[in-house]
């Protein structure tokens, strides 16, 4: 993906940066060629570089600042409790606070185990279901992200050629994944009751649970059926596996999460991103017998869980003021906006004859440069063209003064008026018309 000008302090800083980070990166998913822009503060729904330019703020830091940026009540909150001390080798209220929330607005909820990032809230819920069950196994499904556990990546971006047929295949995705972590991880087919179902049953009494995000975004964004969310619900508690729902992005899909608008219960949750107020953070919520895996209170509990950071005020506070601000009247605003955008681009599509279309729900949207039908990983699969129409939109965007995610993810904010969605969608429009045949 490349960048407009000018640039050039962000260029010095990566040149800069090349000397003392690997590739001048520490994350992965913010390099772009051939260097990254640089932020330097952000302003509401707007970031501005390191050379003055500010654009409107479409991923918004991979979906987790659902308020934008320096909001003032979330700088507040996070200010007064910097004053007081950042972290401490002694829990404090705020920690109780942000639990109750959190266990108020979900029903599956009981009790809450905070960590420091979405990945850590996976992977101490896949720790969770084996200490439970007393089993080895993991399922989940094709394609979806779950952060950087080995076992909650494999099969996350497998080609063509590793997708073995009708019936998914566990795949490394880092190298030096060892073998047995793709022994223990069974991959199943995302929105395909039957053949899920059937994997799931074939190895039930070594599955300790299946992993499944509501609308997985590595994996096209598409919503899961709600019968086959569903299934997986009946098929989990046959075979005796916990049923897991990955909401670290999902959460922020309504004022009861995705389990409250598909109306299915997991037995645990993941959760990060917004429920942090902007600071790192990560959480395993679920029912009291299946979270007493972390229980002290008889000796060494069955998943020992520290953290050092874990639980800090800072994120406490600023997380409990920012969910404080999602009440109902904010996901209804946040559900407007966001069939605006996804029926905008849409229409672009149409009205310069690109194929191409949006999906997603609430405040996210995805774009793919597709006119077939997408339902899941392999239909979301973008093939070398699709992938260079994706880059060339996104420097479209740039140009426009749109910041979005490489890979078509759109999150809104709830600072955005209607005037910036008109301005996205212009934007969106105006890069989309780049491909039409004149």
């Amino acid at each position: 993906m490349t960048h407009p000008a000018p640039s050039r302090r962000s260029r010095e800083l990566y040149a800069r940066a090349q000397r003392s980070l690997p590739g001048g990166n520490t994350r992965t998913t913010v390099f772009m060629k051939p260097h990254p822009l640089y932020a330097v503060r952000g302003e509401g729904c707007r970031v501005i570089d390191v050379d003055g330019v500010a654009r409107i703020d479409c991923i918004n830091n991979f979906t987790a600042m659902i308020h934008g940026h320096a909001h003032p009540v979330l700088v507040e909150a996070a200010t007064r409790q910097i004053s007081l001390g950042t972290a401490f080798g002694m829990p404090t209220e705020s920690e109780i606070l942000l639990a109750e929330l959190i266990a108020s607005r979900l029903s599956s909820v009981d009790h809450v185990r905070f960590c420091n990032s979405g990945s850590e809230a996976v992977m101490m819920a896949l720790k969770a279901a084996r200490a439970f069950t007393g089993r080895p196994k993991i399922a989940k499904c094709e394609g979806a992200y779950h952060g950087s556990y080995d076992y909650a990546e494999v099969s996350l971006d497998p080609s063509p050629a590793d997708w073995g047929g009708n019936a998914p295949v566990s795949v490394a995705y880092a190298k030096g994944t060892p073998q047995n972590v793709l022994a223990d991880t069974l991959t199943i087919p995302f929105n395909d009751i039957d053949a899920a179902v059937s994997l799931i049953r074939e190895h039930g009494s070594e599955l300790a649970c299946i992993l499944v995000d509501p609308m997985p975004n590595r994996a096209g964004l598409v919503p899961a059926d709600k019968a086959y969310l569903q299934a997986l619900r009946e098929v989990s508690r046959e075979v005796g596996a916990l049923l897991i729902f990955d909401e670290v992005i999902a959460f922020r899909l309504g004022f009861h999460g995705a389990q409250g608008i598909w109306g299915i219960e997991p037995d645990l949750t993941t959760l990060g991103k917004i429920i942090g107020g902007g600071f790192p953070v990560g959480a395993v919520a679920g029912g009291a017998k299946f979270m007493a895996v972390f229980d002290p209170t008889e000796g060494k509990p069955a998943l020992p869980h520290g953290g050092t950071f874990s639980a800090n005020p800072v994120t406490m506070m600023a997380g409990l003021a920012a969910m404080e601000l999602l009440d109902e009247a904010a996901f209804t605003r946040l559900d407007a906006i966001g069939d605006r955008v996804r029926s905008g681009i849409d229409e672009a599509f149409a009205r310069h004859n690109v194929p191409g279309r949006a999906v997603g729900m609430g405040s996210l949207a995805k774009i793919h440069f597709t006119d077939r039908p997408v339902r899941d990983y392999r239909s979301a699969y973008a093939g070398p063209e699709e992938t260079a129409r994706m880059n060339r939109f996104n420097h479209g965007l740039l140009d426009r003064g749109v910041l979005a995610a490489g890979y078509g993810l759109i999150a809104l904010s709830t600072p955005m008026t209607d005037a910036d969605i008109e301005t996205v969608l212009a934007a969106i429009s105006g890069s989309i018309a780049d491909f039409a045949v004149m």
